[in-house]
């Protein structure tokens, strides 16, 4: 079940804490473009939670940039629970979020190489197309921007 969770919750910060390690292990440091806990504490961001009985599976969070455009955060799913669907019910969730924000366009940026295979492949699923760096983001080759035109 997904319902608005705490990035300060203990099990939160650790599974936060695996998905930083991760990010750093694949990522040059300048690529690394996940959120710590205060930046996800943010009022512009809706941060959730994935509990099956009570266990934390996944994190995602949706990023209000402006009135109309929102970005996909901190998406990260317990290796332990990989394979389930659980990165996909919270992509449905999150844009279900911003379609009740009223946005009309969701973006994201995630690597470019092998290891985000799995990532990037879940947001073209969903209708994610490549586009360039928006936001604060710069051109990087080690970053995939994504976007998906929301319909009202």
């Amino acid at each position: 079940m997904i319902t608005t969770d705490d990035p300060r919750s203990d099990d939160v910060r650790a599974l936060l804490e695996a998905h930083l390690a991760l990010m750093r292990a694949t990522s040059p440091p300048e690529d690394v473009h996940a959120l710590d806990v205060d930046a996800l504490c943010a009022p512009a961001i809706s941060f959730f939670g994935y509990r099956d009985g009570g266990e934390l599976l996944a994190v995602g969070a949706l990023k209000q940039l402006d009135a109309e455009h929102g970005e996909l955060k901190s998406m990260h799913t317990a290796a332990a629970a990989r394979g389930r669907g659980i990165g996909a019910a919270m992509v449905e969730h999150l844009l279900a979020v911003a379609r009740g924000m009223g946005l009309r366009r969701v973006s994201l940026e995630t690597g470019s190489m092998d290891a985000f295979v799995p990532a990037r492949t879940l947001y073209a699923r969903y209708g994610f197309a490549e586009c360039g760096p928006f936001g604060d983001y710069s051109p990087s080759p080690n970053s995939t921007f994504m976007t998906l035109e929301l319909e009202r």
